[in-house]
């Protein structure tokens, strides 16, 4: 039966696109069909991260999500923006993430918007990451929340925070670009 399914999603994705399903031109293998590629989506992104600190790794944790919560993600009413992470006795907690609840939320359940959410990662990489943070400098903070799979995902990030001056170079650098890209959309005029 899984076999029947598969080659169904391999047929679908191959008419489509045009090329075999699974397959890139370069000739490796492609884990993710044109349905799963389409289903993994933004939610929600931490600009105000990638401004305030230099992200050295990334990292994918599954969240622990009410029921409530999950509802409120569909709907896009999540902000990352004032949100940490932290270990605590060998897990990993995202403080800060706020999930607005619904208007239609049930009544026998009171939501909490900034409650403690749990991350979930293999014990190997917690480990690992409990000794790059306890260096000097370094912190960890969600970068973004994604669907995966149908299930709800976080990126964090392994970071340093930048100084005054790298921040001055940030904003230089972006202004620089809007310059450029102004300058050739005139040209094509």
């Amino acid at each position: 039966m899984a076999t029947k399914a598969a080659s169904l999603v391999q047929k679908t994705a191959a008419s489509s696109s045009g090329k075999p399903a699974g397959k890139i031109s370069d000739g490796t293998i492609n884990k993710l069909s044109a349905k799963a590629a389409a289903a993994a989506v933004r939610i929600a992104d931490n600009k105000k991260a990638l401004y305030n600190y230099h992200i050295e790794e990334r990292f994918e944790a599954g969240m622990v999500l009410e029921g409530w919560e999950v509802k409120s993600v569909r709907e896009g009413k999540v902000q990352l923006t004032d949100g940490y992470v932290v270990i605590r006795s060998g897990e990993i907690f995202v403080i800060g993430c706020q999930i607005n609840p619904l208007g239609t939320a049930s009544s026998h359940v009171r939501p909490d918007s900034v409650r403690t959410k749990k991350l979930l990662m293999h014990k190997a990489e917690i480990k690992r990451l409990m000794g790059k943070v306890e260096q000097k400098g370094f912190t960890l903070v969600p970068l973004n929340m994604h669907w995966k799979a149908g299930r709800v995902k976080c990126e964090i990030g392994l970071a340093k925070g930048k100084g005054e001056h790298d921040k001055r170079d940030t904003i230089k650098d972006r202004e620089g670009k809007r310059e450029v890209e102004r300058a050739m959309k005139s040209r094509s005029r």
